[in-house]
Formats: C-alpha cells, structure tokens, sequence
C-alpha cells in the first residue's frame, strides 16, 4: 500500500490557488473597450457591485500577480506597460 501526502497534490504550497471569479471578472472589464464617459464605471458598479476606487486597487494588484498573467498575458502586459509609463510621466 502506498502512502498519500495528508493534503493531496493540490494543496502543495508551491501551487497557488487559482485567480477568483471576482478577480477573473475584473480581467474580463479591463479586456473590452468602451464607448463613452462613465460606460466603465457603471459596469463596474453593476457587474462587480465595487466601486471604481475599489476596482482600480483590486486591479492594481492582479498586475502584480503572476496568476493574472498565466491567465491573460496579453491585458497584464497591457497594463503593466501603461502604468509603467504613467509612473515614467510623475
């Protein structure tokens, strides 16, 4: 009989646990476009029931985290690069 770790595979710290809906939603805002003043900030009302503030900081951290960008490289890298020129401009 072969002995099982007590947390099984999934539970091994080198494995994170996976982006939250919450957090894969706040992905899904930032990949489409939008067309006029306050259409995003609606959104973000209605879909999330955030507030803007809360959503810009939740979405702050998604970029420093290496989970948001195996699951959207392209919108982390996107934005990385504007708030990397945005910190350049200050």
């Amino acid at each position: 009989m072969t002995a099982h770790p007590p947390n099984g595979p999934s539970d091994t710290p080198d494995e994170p646990a996976p982006l939250s809906d919450r957090d894969r939603a706040v992905l899904a805002v930032e990949r489409q476009s939008w067309a006029g003043p306050g259409a995003k900030e609606r959104a973000i009302r209605e879909r999330l029931g955030l507030s803007p503030t809360r959503y810009y900081q939740l979405l702050n951290a998604l970029l420093d985290d290496r989970r948001a960008l195996e699951e959207d490289p392209v919108t982390v890298n996107r934005l990385r690069r504007v708030r990397e020129a945005r910190r350049g401009r200050r």
